[in-house]
């Protein structure tokens, strides 16, 4: 398993390579642009150049890209589509230009609509996106927090796959965090294990990509999204050494997105306790 973390891109998209090498990363996540804003960071291909350069020569073997949050592929407001289309065809360009594994991203909110409409606008947005862009996939994200955003399930998860035009250029990633508050048992080998069948069953273990690992705040099935630092929450050391150890989990990138031991964004002591409990899981399988 690679096993790495969110680092920030801050002053250049070369000083992600640097601060993954001071974390020990072996897998990356960055953001494209800053994630609360429109306004997109402007790369040349000298910096896309650098990047890759950098990254050949670290311990770095994958890197994803996190669309920013203001995007909702499924809104019904002219404006917010324009936007959401321009930010994440930017995204995709940015993976095009460093080799980046996927762009993970959320399906979206339906506000006040039906989530058939939702899913149609979200289907049809994502697509365009794509063909302004040359390689780089899109990575559905599994969602949690309101029942009003797309992908709380695999089976809906499935369809945006297929309907967005396959399994060429599309994906999952699955968030540990997210897992837990739509009520999935993490608590174990046993479902975990449960888990991966359902996937395997209603998506694919193929289109699998990218595991998020974070902690929760919250009880299991309370539908809220809220990170804690690995192994301080409700999931718990157990249940990551589960989530980590999971046979068919082996040889993916994890990346732990944080808040950190420290209260901040991921640091070394972070990786390095993923990576052990990932050992110690792995041998318990």
């Amino acid at each position: 398993m690679l096993i790495g973390a969110h680092v920030s891109t801050g002053g250049g998209l070369v000083r992600a390579i640097k601060r993954a090498q001071e974390r020990t990363c072996d897998a990356i996540q960055v953001f494209n642009q800053s994630p609360r804003m429109w306004r997109p960071t402007r790369y040349s291909d000298d910096d896309f150049a650098g990047f890759r350069e950098a990254m050949a020569a670290s311990r770095v073997q994958v890197v994803a890209i996190h669309m920013i949050y203001l995007i909702n592929p499924a809104a019904r407001d002219g404006e917010m589509q324009r936007k959401s289309l321009e930010s994440l065809t930017h995204a995709l360009r940015v993976g095009d230009g460093i080799g980046a594994l996927g762009v993970v991203v959320h399906p979206g909110a339906l506000k006040d609509d039906t989530r058939a409409n939702a899913r149609k606008r979200a289907i049809h947005l994502i697509r365009e996106a794509l063909a302004r862009s040359e390689r780089c996939p899109i990575i559905y994200e599994n969602t949690a927090g309101s029942p009003q955003l797309l992908g709380l399930d695999f089976d809906e998860t499935a369809e945006l796959i297929e309907k967005t035009g396959g399994p060429k250029r599309l994906g999952l990633c699955i968030d540990s965090c997210h897992l837990h508050a739509t009520g999935y048992d993490l608590s174990g080998r046993a479902g975990v294990s449960d888990l991966v069948d359902e996937i395997d069953a209603k998506v694919g273990l193929d289109q699998l990509k990218l595991l998020h690992v974070n902690d929760s705040r919250d009880k299991r099935g309370s539908n809220r999204d809220r990170h804690i630092a690995l192994g301080k929450g409700e999931i718990g050391r157990k249940g990551i050494r589960a989530f980590l150890g999971e046979p068919r989990f082996q040889g993916l990138p994890a990346v732990f997105e944080g808040p950190g031991l420290e209260g901040h964004s991921p640091g070394k002591e972070d990786v390095q306790l993923m990576r052990r409990l990932w050992r110690e899981g792995t041998r318990r399988s």
